[in-house]
């Protein structure tokens, strides 16, 4: 499957994927949009637009002069928010393929426990 979204949203995702993982906590700096850009091989504007979406839900603070750093409560508040997201959005599409295909919902639990 291939990911059509903007580069910015797919951006966005790696660095909410970092906030839930938990490689940067409350409080702490986030990468510069330079070393990011570099990272990911992206703009640097895209990955500022990337970051400017955190800003506006709030999971973000910015020390101008100092940086970017991880808002208190982000994580759960990330964690919350995708949540929703795969219940009202992805688990509807994955459980019409499951059905579809023929899958069986006891089956994927055990190999996933496998």
């Amino acid at each position: 499957m291939t990911d059509d979204r903007p580069v910015y949203l797919r951006l966005r995702d790696r660095i909410a994927a970092m906030i839930l993982e938990g490689r940067v906590r409350d409080g702490d700096p986030l990468p510069s949009v330079r070393s990011l850009a570099a990272d990911f091989g992206a703009n640097p504007l895209t990955v500022a637009k990337a970051y400017q979406t955190f800003q506006e839900e709030g999971l973000v603070t910015v020390k101008r002069g100092v940086g970017m750093f991880v808002a208190p409560g982000a994580a759960d508040r990330l964690r919350t928010a995708e949540r929703k997201d795969f219940l009202e959005n992805r688990w509807p599409r994955i459980v019409s393929h499951m059905r579809m295909l023929g899958l069986d919902t006891e089956d994927l639990v055990e190999r996933a426990l496998a």
